[in-house]
This record gives C-alpha cells, structure tokens and sequence, in this order.
C-alpha cells in the first residue's frame, strides 16, 4: 500500500494532458481551506469556554486556535519542503490527509473534555501539519506541470485553499445546527464528521496526482520565459536564497500582505455583526464569510495569472496600494457612519481578493527571482512569514477587541484601530517591494552541476 505512495509510482503515462493535474491539487486546497472558515466556530467556541476562560481573555484564547494551526502550517512547509521534492506530492498529500482529519478528531476530544489545550493540539499542530503538507506539496507540482505560465500554475495550485470556506463555511454551521436541534453538542460531533468527510476528500487528491517525467515540456515551448530582468534562466538552492537581501525582502511583502489580510478573515463573522449591530445576523455573517472565500479563492487564480502579464512586481505594488486605500476607508462604512453593508462588503472582497492573490502569486515570485529548482524548499521556508502573520494578525485583532470589552468601551470603536494599523503594515511591505531587485550571479548554482534537492537542509 505504501510502496504506492512513491514519486516513481506517480509518474504521468506519454500522452497525459496536464489539465488533469489541477483538480487533484483543488481536492487537496477546498479541504484544507476549511481553516478559513474557522470564524463560524468562533462564537460558539467564546460560549462554551467563557465559564473556564473567562471574558477577559475569551477572545484571544480561542483565536490562538487558529494562530497556532496558520504558525504550524507554515513551520512544516519549511520543514518538509525539500523532502517533498524528493518524496512526491502523493505520499505528502496522504500524510497531510492523514494529519488535517486526525486533527478533527483531537479537537473533538478537546470540546468533550472542555479542554483548550486538546483544541491547540487537534485542530492548531496536527491539523497545522497537514495544512503545511497539503499546502505545498500541489504547488511544487502544478508548477513543473506549467512552467510557461508560472504565475497560471501557482494560481490554480492555491485557488482552492481560499474557497476552503465556500465548502467550510456553511458545512459548518450546517453541522452545528443539526446536532444542537438533535440535542447532542454541536461544536465537538461536527468536527468529527468535518474529519472523515475532509479525509475522504483529500484522497481523491492522493490517487490522481500525476507528476511529468523527466525532460518533460509543454508542447511548443521552447523554455524561454524571461520578460522582465527579475526573472532568471539560471538556479539558487535553497540554503543559498536564504543568503540574499531578496528572499527576506519577500517575506516581508508576504508578511504584511497576510498579516492584514488575516485582520479581516480570521473576524470576518464578528466584524460585519458589531458593525451592523442588529442589521446582520449570524446566518447572514456565515454567507458574508463564504462571499470572502470566493474572492479569496477567485482572487488567487485571477492575481497570479495577471501576473504573468504585469509582472509579479506590478502586481504586488497594486496590492499595496489599493489595499492600503481600502483598509484606510473600511471603517467609514460602519453603522454610525455611511451605514452601508453592500460598500462593507464590496471593499472587503476586493481586500480578500489581493490578499489570496498575494498567496498565488508569491511563489511564482520566487520562481523569477530563483529558478524553478529549488522553488518548494524556499517557498516552504518563505511560509514562516505566514505562520508569524498567523500569530501576529489575530493577536492584534483579538488583543485590542478584548481591550475594549474588559474596559467596558463600545466594541465598534475598536475597529478603526486595527484597520488603520493594518493600513500602516500594508505601507511597509510597499516599501519592501519596491526593494525587490535581481538576484546576485555570486548565487547561482553552477550549470550543468545541480546538486540533489534538499542537501545541506
């Protein structure tokens, strides 16, 4: 069974189309994007454990669920990214299958037993392993798959991990309700059933992922892609990437771009609820979360594949730019203000959407900048910027919203402050961008002499 698992086994026949290779990356990404939709829980979650936790801290002892699960994620994409290239998206995709349902399960447990730490455990590090495997190991693929449009390829890759929430979102709720109107505990039996429908899921991924042989090109490409003097013909390993001013220059630039976005994702629910006290209401704040995954989702293919024509560069500056702007005026939109839910809501679609297209298209970045030889490795390590974003995002979110309710201040008002220091991150990681220069020859592997992938990791 395992012997199945290997890359050799996963080699794509003579005559396969690559076309097939997106929907087992899309399995793998629509399962462990239900992360995103974890603010359905969130509610529910500050209910049943205000009497142990206490409401000082409420806020922040649940959001650490969902820091803890990003800060893994991104930890062992740093890890298990050169091992991947040598083991094959097949055997991580399963691990990660393995990992992400088990996770339910503990978390599960954690509700049973009325503890957090179980939570932290479950649903935070082993569902966080298998968000980190699940995560890279269809992006390092998708891009051999289509090395003619790098920025197509990371976009059909990573699309289906912010529409997680699309398919999370109201399955979730979905769940809950059911259970509760049946009268056993919501929370704990919707994730064991999310944990064996995930897993189930993410194994049509495990049997259909095909990688291309050796030599493999697309049919009348001629391996020439270089259009802007940030993209190099030559290859930087991954222990020589972490070496130059480039690759922390990136990951600055992810970090911002997730850390802000992140703000509004991780309460997204909550948020549009306090700003529109009584106008909307849970079930509505549910379809509001699922609007924003398909933005997300839409918003990674749409962003990376501009890119290829823009450049990654451009791209990014429009991010920082408009979104800058967007976040700047979101709080105007509030009740006590313009008093507008469809303005609420469209400017946060657009922010969600350049803050997946900043996903989609990081890797692709990575690939102009270093070649597309180690590209899994130091996108793997890149994700640490994600995992500290994890941590930091709602850490501010939740450290100021508790603030305001220990104080005994109006909840709304905490907004503009996060917002506009969301803002300020978004006018650094412009600044970060505009840095961005080509990668030192002093680097480069010589040609004709690559050593194997991960060595020295």
């Amino acid at each position: 069974m395992l012997a199945f698992l290997d890359r050799d086994r996963s080699i794509a026949p003579l005559g396969y189309s690559r076309w097939l290779a997106p929907p087992a990356a899309l399995a793998i990404h629509l399962a462990i994007g239900q992360v995103y939709a974890f603010s359905v829980f969130k509610a529910p979650l500050i209910a049943y454990f205000t009497a142990t936790v206490g409401t000082g801290n409420i806020n922040k002892a649940i959001g650490y669920i969902f820091s803890v699960a990003i800060a893994v994620l991104g930890l062992s994409a740093a890890l298990f990214g050169a091992w991947l290239e040598k083991a094959g998206p097949r055997r991580a995709m399963f691990y990660a299958a393995i990992c992400f349902g088990a996770g339910f399960g503990i978390a599960a447990l954690g509700v049973k037993l009325h503890q957090l730490p179980l939570i932290y455990l479950g649903y935070g590090v082993v569902g966080g392993i298998g968000l980190g495997l699940g995560y890279i190991s269809p992006v390092s693929t998708l891009i051999k798959w289509f090395p003619d449009r790098p920025g197509l390829s990371t976009g059909l890759a990573i699309m289906g991990f912010g529409g997680g929430a699309m398919i999370g979102s109201p399955l979730g709720n979905q769940l809950m309700a059911h259970f509760k109107a049946r009268g056993a505990q919501p929370i704990q039996n919707a994730w064991i059933v999310m944990g064996i429908v995930y897993f189930v899921f993410m194994m049509f991924g495990v049997f259909t992922i095909r990688v291309p042989r050796e030599g493999w090109k697309p049919e009348g490409w001629s391996g020439a892609n270089k259009k802007s003097a940030l993209i190099t013909t030559h290859n930087v390993n991954v222990n020589q990437a972490m070496l130059t001013p480039q690759f922390y220059l990136l990951w600055v630039v992810l970090f911002c771009n997730v850390t802000a976005g992140i703000g509004i994702l991780e309460d997204a629910s909550p948020m549009i609820q306090d700003f529109f006290k009584g106008h909307v209401l849970a079930v509505a704040a549910g379809g509001f979360v699922g609007l924003l995954s398909i933005f997300n989702m839409g918003g990674r293919f749409f962003w990376a594949s501009l890119s290829d024509f823009l450049g990654r560069k451009i791209t990014y500056f429009i991010f920082f730019v408009l979104g800058a702007l967007l976040f700047f005026t979101l709080p105007l939109t509030r009740g006590d203000h313009l008093n507008s839910v469809p303005l609420f809501v469209a400017i946060a679609a657009v922010i969600i959407s350049m803050y997946g297209g900043g996903f989609a298209t990081i890797p692709a970045y990575l690939k102009d900048l270093f070649g597309g030889y180690n590209v899994s490795a130091i996108h793997g390590r890149l994700l640490t910027a994600w995992s500290t974003a994890g941590i930091v995002g709602p850490l501010v979110v939740n450290g100021i919203l508790d603030h305001y309710v220990a104080n005994h201040l109006n909840k709304q008002d905490a907004y503009p402050t996060i917002l506009h220091i969301m803002t300020g991150l978004l006018v650094v990681g412009f600044v970060a961008n505009l840095l961005v220069r080509p990668v030192s020859e002093k680097h480069w592997m010589p040609e004709g002499n690559l050593e194997p992938v991960g060595s020295g990791h």
